[in-house]
């Protein structure tokens, strides 16, 4: 799909993360630091919690609000500033699920089938998962359209879904002739730490439903366990540290460990293999270990001071509800107009 006269508003970001178990390493390096980057870059930038999204799954009864405020203070802790980004939760902007229905009638069943996170999540037993499973990434359309984002911070496995926002505002577009009415999201996936593996199998992903602890650093983690975590983590026995990308390649937990170094440091992995390349695991490990404390530190010190005031979270969310819904209040009117429902 295509469009034919291209959105000529203002540059902005959105992007949102599940309040669903604890945050960790990869989700500080694939999302957390680079929206403080991004803010402090001049982007102007829409962050929620995605509440809406957390309950597609099972969880438990009473957890979702304290899962939120974590989530929330983790934002905050990292660097986003409440008083220059916009920092909310999803729920309480109701113009998310009023848009999301919009789009429903919009998108094509075709278009959701082929979501291989769906298929992923639902497992064989696809016939008994909620229709929410199945329609969330339509949900994550609306997100993104209500602001009428420019630009969404993904990772790799969210492309997909990201090609789905762009479908949906092309046909919105089309279907009721308002050429450039939605802008068509890119992404903003470039960068390291865009995807960093689990510390016992540099072939997945850093997970928060991993049941190994070992395989993640969380973000709550004191300074022993981060150390403990890294000396843990899985190398393997082809010989010391890589000199070259090339002799990397075929090293997946080494060069995941090279590419946490090189995002904690701002670094190159071809930086961290000069410094440390030919050494050996019990001098790198080490070096890694007391880089992650150094980083991570602070930002644990100052999510733990959040949680332990959970008023001062609950204000900052306030705020940036309020400052969300002046955003989307006047687009979702525009798109009511467009629509066609009745003006009182």
């Amino acid at each position: 799909m295509t469009e034919q006269v291209s959105y000529s508003g203002p540059q902005r970001i959105f992007s949102g993360i599940q309040p669903t178990g604890n945050l960790h390493l990869g989700n500080y390096l694939g999302a957390l630091k680079k929206f403080a980057d991004l803010q402090d870059a001049g982007w102007e930038g829409i962050y929620c919690v995605v509440d809406l999204h957390a309950i597609t799954m099972p969880h438990a009864k009473g957890a979702l609000a304290d899962q939120t405020r974590q989530i929330a203070a983790a934002m905050m802790a990292a660097g986003l500033d409440p008083d220059t980004s916009t920092i909310f939760v999803q729920s309480s902007v109701r113009a998310h699920t009023e848009l999301t229905w919009i789009f429903n009638c919009v998108a094509r069943m075709g278009w959701l089938e082929k979501m291989t996170q769906f298929k992923d999540k639902s497992g064989k037993d696809s016939e008994r998962a909620s229709v929410g499973l199945f329609d969330y990434p339509v949900l994550q359309a609306a997100d993104i359209l209500v602001y009428k984002a420019t630009h969404v911070p993904v990772g790799e496995d969210q492309k997909q879904h990201l090609e789905l926002s762009r479908n949906i505002a092309a046909r919105f577009n089309q279907q009721y002739d308002v050429p450039g009415f939605f802008p068509l999201p890119e992404g903003l996936i470039e960068g390291p730490g865009a995807r960093i593996m689990s510390l016992k199998d540099g072939t997945k992903k850093m997970s928060k439903s991993d049941p190994a602890e070992t395989s993640r650093i969380n973000l709550i983690d004191d300074t022993d366990m981060i150390a403990k975590k890294i000396k843990k983590a899985k190398t393997d026995t082809l010989g010391d540290m890589p000199e070259t990308m090339e002799e990397m390649a075929p090293r997946p937990e080494v060069a995941n460990l090279v590419g946490i170094y090189a995002a904690l440091a701002g670094m190159s992995d071809e930086q961290v293999l000069a410094e440390y390349g030919g050494k050996g695991f019990g001098t790198f490990k080490p070096a890694l270990a007391e880089l992650a404390v150094e980083k991570l530190s602070p930002i644990t010190k100052k999510m733990r001071e959040f949680l332990d005031d959970p008023a001062e979270i609950d204000a900052a969310m306030a705020k940036g509800a309020e400052k969300a819904n002046a955003v989307a209040a006047p687009i979702i009117e525009e798109v009511r107009r467009v629509v066609g429902f009745w003006q009182v």
